[in-house]
């Protein structure tokens, strides 16, 4: 395998150069994919990064939903290919019904820009295998609707089936279950509203965010 990612590119996306500094960072080929296009065919792996997709307007991820390139990613994730949705990313794969649940206002009603302690809660999903059980590491969070959001009975079938990624130490939004980054079934496609991206030298605070990166390396195969 060539390790090569699409990082996929919404007007208003502005996380995506981060990105692909990151999956350099740990040996990946990121590419820069415009949501207009239709194939994603010859990559490895999907990243959908964070910003403002078309302006966040009608609901985060919700017009992102009907872009062109979204008939290829529900095809491809479906099929097994490692998908990593961040902040917008992470509503978008809600949007797309790849993910369940939704993202709501943070309970506070106020943008939140902070870092947080994160504990890694599943293992099996594609973000984990670097990074031990329980482990708590630290990452940015930079949204105003991150409050993860499920029905009772959707959230316990979460914790059930170890759907669950990442859990805030310190819940900054009201996200039920202190959820921060969730996995659909088979672990293949996460959404998580933190930034790992943006953790991934000493000089930003943090170099955790490339743990998350190196997971997704080992599961392109």
């Amino acid at each position: 395998m060539s390790g090569k990612v699409a990082v996929i590119v919404f007007p208003g996306t502005n996380c995506e150069h981060d990105v692909m500094r990151a999956l350099d960072l740990v040996g990946l080929n990121g590419e820069l994919v415009w949501h207009g296009q239709g194939n994603l065919d010859g990559f490895d792996a999907i990243v959908i990064p964070g910003g403002f997709a078309h302006g966040d307007y009608l609901r985060p991820g919700a017009i992102a939903r009907f872009s062109n390139v979204m008939a290829a990613i529900v095809s491809r994730a479906s099929n097994g290919t490692p998908t990593l949705g961040i902040c917008n990313g992470f509503q978008v794969l809600t949007e797309a019904g790849l993910l369940p649940g939704a993202l709501q206002k943070n309970s506070g009603l106020k943008f939140i820009c902070e870092t947080e302690k994160l504990e890694v809660v599943a293992g099996s999903a594609i973000t984990s295998p670097e990074i031990a059980f329980s482990q708590v590491i630290e990452l940015p969070i930079n949204h105003f609707e991150g409050n993860y959001t499920i029905s009772h009975d959707g959230y316990e079938e979460l914790v059930e089936n170890n759907q669950v990624v990442l859990r805030y130490v310190d819940n900054p939004n009201g996200s039920i279950g202190s959820i921060a980054g969730i996995s659909n079934l088979t672990g293949n496609v996460v959404g998580m509203m933190p930034h790992p991206e943006r953790a991934t030298d000493l000089l930003l605070g943090s170099t955790d965010g490339l743990l998350i990166f190196e997971s997704l390396k080992l599961r392109i195969s």
